[in-house]
C-alpha cells in the first residue's frame, strides 16, 4: 500500500511539470523504475527502493518549483 501510495504521489508531482518534454520524461521513469522493481522480495531492499524513491519524490517537488518559475510557451502537442 505504501507503495503504491508513493507511486501515485509521484506521477502527481511529475505531472506538475511546466515542461511537455520534462513532465513526459518524468512520468515515464517513475513508471520504469517501478515496473523494474516490481519483483523485489528481499524487504531490505525493497525498503531500500522505497527511501530512494522518496528523495527522488523530493528533487521531483523542488524541480518543478523550479520550472514553474520559468515559464515557457506551451508545444503543438499540448494544445
Amino acid at each position: 500500500m505504501k507503495v503504491l501510495a508513493l507511486y501515485k504521489q509521484m506521477l502527481r508531482e511529475a505531472q506538475k511539470f511546466s515542461s511537455y518534454n520534462y513532465r513526459s520524461y518524468a512520468v515515464r521513469r517513475i513508471q520504469d523504475a517501478f515496473r523494474e522493481n516490481k519483483t523485489l522480495k528481499d524487504s531490505m531492499q525493497i525498503q531500500s527502493e522505497l527511501e530512494y524513491a522518496q528523495r527522488n519524490l523530493e528533487i521531483i517537488k523542488r524541480q518543478v518549483l523550479v520550472s514553474q518559475l520559468f515559464q515557457v510557451d506551451k508545444l503543438i502537442i499540448e494544445k
